[in-house]
């Protein structure tokens, strides 16, 4: 690592409306290093780099690059400082392919016409070298998201980029990809590219940072080497209190069924059967995981469930009232919260306000409205509670969704769900994205629901928070359930080997569920909050993955 300075910040201060997101924040960081930035959900990372890559312009101070003083005027200008960024939220154009994404605005000519010959063969080498395989002639609406994120990094370094910002990238990657894109920015930094990594990921830092500055509500509250410090300590440096890293959990006391599914199938919209008999049940007074390696039709179970897919066959009962194909206010009413896994697509109407958002589900019913009229005093009543309670960072309840950040989108909606006392409330990758004191916040109120006696179904591709909240785990492989385990009996590795296809040794309720298998031990447990990212899922130490998991012959297990 070089000890020159490639990116220095000075006195940087940027205010919107109603918030300083930046105060006079300073930032050196060094050439060839991997400097992460840390903080909270809304804490001014983002509009920070932002300024960096040229999107927006500071109100006050100086940022030199490679020790010269420069203004950043735009993205055009930062890029041609060599600088690149990465964005959360991805800048692609979905009817187009993944060549002509990476290359748009870049293209190689030859004469007047683009040479895709040449873009092509740059485009392969960038892969090859760096691990990012994808097909370029797809379009970006048939990949993947993970795809899409490594559409975003060649995009960067086709335009030959020596500083570069990923900005949370790996909130939507599997655990595989997160390790290999840790060995990227390794090695981009290895050839002494400079690497600043906005996250709110400790497990992350300390794995692949050098150095790390922590900024809390706008504000630089620390800068050192990762090698000095302890996940615990930027966990209090970042949200300026200690954070429970365990959340007690009483026993489960399931009660009645709640939703009861019988032999459902669907199809996607290539005509590919996606779910194959599936059956389970969720009661009251329990958390239901789902786990399996994503594309595996946990998306397409979760969107029948609310009322955005329909199902081919089967049977969907909520209380017993049968829900299959019904549209999506008609499952709301009867007493089903969603928490959906895109919050800015499915979760929230961005250029609402905060308060708007919050009774989305209820708007049309009292205290909300009188005669078709909406009670804006009400509604920002309820907001204002819902606000405090769940630490929502918004100037107010007439903040535009749009202006909050990702982890207070998510808090909104998760606020509003609960909000609503449904009876069974479908969680889906609820805290993807969230800094620690978030996660705990959320998995709190997870707990909450399912101890006051409602069903819980919580689907997450991360195993650890999959292991910490449920009582029950059923594990999905193309399409069915190949495993119903007791979190207190299995481990990551059974787990991970019943979502690949691999049989399983012991741990499952077996049967059709109904039992106690899951409920948790006697008293409390404790319940981690941790945001670190599972290993080992998909495959046995020895690299081998396993035949057809039990129930391949689609008879199914109920859950």
């Amino acid at each position: 690592m070089k000890s020159g300075i490639a990116v220095e910040m000075r006195g940087i201060t940027k205010r919107f409306p109603g918030i300083v997101a930046n105060d006079r924040i300073d930032l050196q960081v060094r050439k060839g290093e991997i400097h992460a930035l840390l903080g909270e959900n809304g804490a001014g990372k983002t509009p920070l780099m932002n300024i960096l890559f040229g999107l927006c312009q500071p109100d006050e101070g100086e940022i030199y690059i490679h020790g010269r003083k420069v203004g950043i005027t735009g993205p055009q200008k930062a890029i041609e400082l060599g600088i690149g960024m990465i964005h959360q939220h991805f800048m692609l154009d979905e009817p187009y392919t993944v060549l002509q994404n990476i290359i748009l605005g870049a293209e190689p000519r030859k004469g007047v016409m683009i040479d895709y010959r040449e873009a092509l063969a740059r485009v392969k080498e960038l892969s090859a070298k760096y691990g990012l395989h994808v097909d370029p002639h797809r379009t970006i609406r048939e990949i993947s998201v993970g795809m899409q994120q490594r559409v975003e990094i060649l995009k960067t370094l086709y335009r030959g980029a020596d500083i570069l910002i990923f900005d949370e990238p790996t909130a939507v990657l599997t655990p595989q990809e997160i390790r290999e894109l840790m060995a990227i920015m390794r090695r981009l930094a290895g050839e002494g590219k400079t690497i600043i990594l906005i996250t709110h990921k400790l497990k992350e830092i300390m794995a692949v940072g050098d150095r790390v500055t922590v900024i809390r509500r706008g504000r630089v509250v620390g800068s050192l080497p990762v090698r000095d410090t302890s996940p615990e300590e930027l966990a209090s440096m970042m949200v300026g209190r200690n954070v429970s890293f365990v959340i007690p959990k009483k026993e489960a006391r399931p009660g009645e069924t709640i939703l009861e599914i019988e032999n459902l199938t669907a199809h996607d919209e290539r005509g590919i059967q996606v779910l194959k008999g599936l059956s389970l049940e969720v009661r009251r007074g329990e958390i239901l995981g789902i786990a399996g390696v994503e594309g595996n039709g946990q998306r397409e179970l979760i969107e029948i469930l609310t009322g955005l897919r329909t199902a081919a066959s089967g049977e969907i009962r909520v209380g017993g009232r049968p829900v299959r194909n019904e549209p999506p206010r008609r499952i709301a009413e009867s007493k089903v919260g969603f928490i959906p896994e895109d919050r800015q697509k499915r979760g929230l109407v961005l250029d609402f306000s905060v308060g708007e958002n919050l009774v989305l589900k209820n708007y049309y019913a009292p205290p909300f409205s009188r005669r078709g009229l909406l009670k804006y005093d009400r509604i920002f009543d309820h907001a204002a509670g819902l606000i405090g309670e769940y630490d929502i960072r918004t100037p107010d309840e007439k903040t535009p969704a749009r202006a909050l950040s990702g982890g207070n989108q998510q808090k909104v909606i998760v606020a509003r769900e609960v909000a609503g006392d449904p009876d069974l409330l479908i969680a889906t990758q609820p805290t993807r994205g969230l800094d620690v004191g978030a996660i705990e916040i959320i998995h709190r109120k997870l707990i909450e629901q399912r101890d006051s006696g409602k069903a819980v179904l919580l689907h997450s591709l991360e195993l650890d928070e999959i292991l910490n909240l449920s009582d029950r785990i059923a594990v999905m492989y193309e399409g069915r359930i190949v495993g119903v385990l007791d979190p207190r009996e299995t481990d990551e590795q059974e787990i991970g080997l019943l979502m690949s296809g691999g049989g399983v040794s012991g741990g499952g309720t077996g049967g059709d569920g109904k039992g106690e298998g899951g409920a948790a031990a006697d008293g409390e447990r404790e319940v981690a909050v941790g945001d670190g990212t599972a290993e080992g899922r998909a495959n046995r130490d020895d690299g081998s993955v396993g035949g057809a998991g039990d129930h391949a012959d689609g008879s199914g297990e109920r859950a």
